[in-house]
């Protein structure tokens, strides 16, 4: 078998896998890939190396390219030119991270090149919100430890979650499988949302290390300055903020000079908070502002919050997500078939939410927040008392026609009820009959 997939949740430490298996390849002398689709992630995966003691160079971008190492971080983007397809030798192993981007035509095109390769796909979410399957790239897939196990083990932390009712998300449309940003940041760019966020972060969440995730850019610096104006210290980044201001940004979280950092496309799959600071970054809480009909988006915005902590951890969710795709430690199913359907409600786990403070859960007599309990939903009397006149009306009929006991009566008591002329010769035959 020369492909396999690794499913893992986020936090389960795929990437010290990996580094693992690139040094037994570079012990047996052969030369291993590390693949990655953003710049971002080529920094923090060189930063991991280097941690493991894997010494590497790239073929990316703007990094030193050397031939004669024995291991290669490699950004998607370079290894998809023809020309550098042309020149850089087959590997022994290439390592895809996040691995689900596979199908895509860039990535498929280096996979099919490097055919002789052996593969090892890393992934938490292996699906794509198009629905194409990876069996076409992996024979197999082996999947970790689910998420509940994890947390249930200490691997991950226990959490509180709260999905508070804020914009009507009902009505948006989708492109590509994924809710239009002009419409979804139209819906949540609205101050009582804002207002809302920065009232439930400081009841739940204050004193924790935040990160947010919002719709757009201008989304997410219009929910930094609200913040600000109630005395939240935020920041803001995406992929545009220059390195050394980002560093630092980040380095503010962590030494607890920020609150809170909110972002637009940054904090996404694979991005390690703390490679990227230089800092141990323990996030917290995660405030959801930006709407998404992805699964797995909506996962890997959970795990920013899951790592191991004392206490638990905060997930505040403004958009909706919680009830579109679940708790993040219920069961789900991955395949590497196709699968353009999405999970129906009817077969999650049923998840609960309180009325009083928002906290969804699993279902129980009362809020394991706020200690709310439920009413109980009794059958309407009307309903009852409905089923019993119509038991009644029926019992009456055939009493009424028990005591017809000639044809003669049976004739009149289908004129009664306005039967047909034969109803009553019916009744009769079949009364002889019996006798």
């Amino acid at each position: 078998m020369r492909s396999v997939l690794l499913q893992a949740p986020t936090g389960f430490g795929k990437t010290v896998v990996a580094a693992d298996v690139m040094l037994g390849t570079m012990d047996r002398g052969g030369v291993p890939f590390f693949v990655c689709h953003r710049r971002e992630l080529v920094e923090q995966s060189s930063l991991t190396l280097t941690r493991f003691g894997i010494p590497h160079s790239f073929i990316a971008a703007g990094f030193p390219y050397d031939p004669r190492a024995a291991c290669f971080v490699a950004s998607i983007d370079s290894l998809k030119s023809d020309k550098r397809l042309a020149v850089v030798p087959q590997p022994k192993l290439m390592i895809w991270d996040e691995t689900h981007h596979i199908a895509a035509a860039g990535w498929a095109k280096v996979r099919n090149h490097y055919g002789e390769s052996y593969h090892l796909g890393l992934s938490a979410t292996p699906r794509r919100l198009d629905g194409k399957g990876l069996a076409a790239y992996f024979e197999a897939m082996v999947q970790g430890p689910p998420v509940a196990w994890l947390i249930d083990n200490g691997f991950l932390a226990q959490y509180r979650i709260f999905s508070i009712p804020g914009a009507d998300t009902s009505k948006l449309h989708r492109r590509a499988g994924e809710f239009i940003k002009a419409e979804s940041a139209a819906a949540m760019d609205r101050k009582v949302i804002m207002g809302n966020i920065g009232k439930h972060w400081s009841e739940y969440a204050r004193g924790r290390l935040t990160i947010g995730f919002a719709v757009t850019v201008q989304h997410s610096q219009h929910i930094v300055q609200a913040m600000q104006a109630i005395g939240i210290r935020a920041a803001h980044l995406d992929a545009t903020t220059k390195r050394a201001e980002r560093k630092q940004i980040l380095q503010d979280l962590a030494r607890g000079r920020l609150d809170m950092v909110w972002n637009v496309g940054l904090f996404g799959e694979g991005y390690d908070l703390a490679a990227n600071a230089g800092l141990n970054v323990q996030v917290g809480c995660v405030v959801d502002a930006a709407p998404t009909d992805s699964e797995s988006i909506w996962l890997q915005r959970c795990g920013r919050a899951l790592r191991p902590q004392e206490s638990r951890a905060v997930i505040l969710d403004h958009a909706g997500n919680a009830g579109r795709h679940g708790l993040p430690c219920e069961p789900r199913e991955w395949t590497l078939e196709h699968d353009r359907k999405k999970r129906n409600p009817a077969d999650r786990v049923p998840m609960k939410q309180c009325d009083r403070c928002y906290a969804c859960h699993e279902p129980a007599p009362a809020c394991p927040e706020c200690g709310y309990e439920y009413p109980i939903t009794q059958r309407q009397i009307n309903e009852i008392e409905g089923e019993l006149q119509e038991l009644d009306r029926k019992r009456e009929r055939k009493q009424q026609q028990r005591q017809a006991q000639t044809l003669a009566q049976l004739i009149a008591l289908g004129e009664a009820r306005g039967y047909k002329p034969g109803w009553a010769r019916h009744v009769w035959k079949v009364r002889q009959g019996r006798r």
